[in-house]
């Protein structure tokens, strides 16, 4: 079972054309992240990461509802 966690682009790293990454941020911890699979993810969109890899992009809502479900489990 693999477990992905949403974050938020904060930035994208254009200097490499050959790995596209950026800095994802989850509840204020900023990670950098390798965005090869979501080619269409910009600045401000939501991803969902796995092992430093984001996998897909989903919407804020739907990104707000999994934020809400950790919360309860914490």
């Amino acid at each position: 079972m693999c477990l992905g966690i949403p974050g938020k682009i904060v930035s994208i790293d254009e200097s490499d054309s050959s790995l596209k990454s950026g800095t994802v941020s989850f509840g204020g911890i900023k990670k950098q992240i390798v965005l090869v699979y979501v080619p269409e993810a910009n600045v401000d969109d939501y991803v969902i990461v796995h092992a430093g890899f984001a996998i897909s992009k989903i919407d804020e809502k739907e990104a707000e509802k999994v934020f809400k479900y950790l919360d309860e489990i914490y």
